[in-house]
């Protein structure tokens, strides 16, 4: 089933900042980042009690407002919030990834299919 969530996908390069209170140095996500989950959770509300457990494929396609972006950034951010939405239980299942990037500057974008395979041998 043919997935779209509205919105620009932050680059992961960018959604990532460096702490150094406490002891050691640690990772914490930028707001941009917390808004596009939060936006995504919403728009996939349908998909609740939906978690696919078993490795899957992701045929993705994003729509950029500009040419700037780079589409292996937009992955990484995608699967992540695919799993913290929990459409799926484990972004390391992911064993296929087809992607494609568009232009659209009016209806920023991304439209994606999971698909199982649960007959599939490592």
């Amino acid at each position: 089933m043919l997935e779209v969530i509205h919105g620009k996908v932050p680059s992961k390069s960018n959604c990532y900042r460096i702490t150094s209170g406490g002891k050691f140095p640690r990772l914490y996500k930028t707001k941009e980042l917390h808004d596009y989950e939060r936006s995504f959770k919403f728009q996939l509300r349908h998909h609740k009690g939906l978690k696919i457990a078993t490795r899957f494929k992701l045929v993705l396609d994003v729509f950029y407002p500009s040419r700037r972006a780079d589409l292996d950034n937009a992955l990484k951010v995608v699967l992540d919030s695919l799993q913290t939405c929990e459409a799926i239980d484990n972004d390391r299942h992911c064993v296929e990834i087809h992607a494609r990037r568009h232009l659209d500057k009016q209806n920023p974008r991304i439209e994606f299919e999971l698909i199982p395979l649960e007959n599939e041998q490592t």
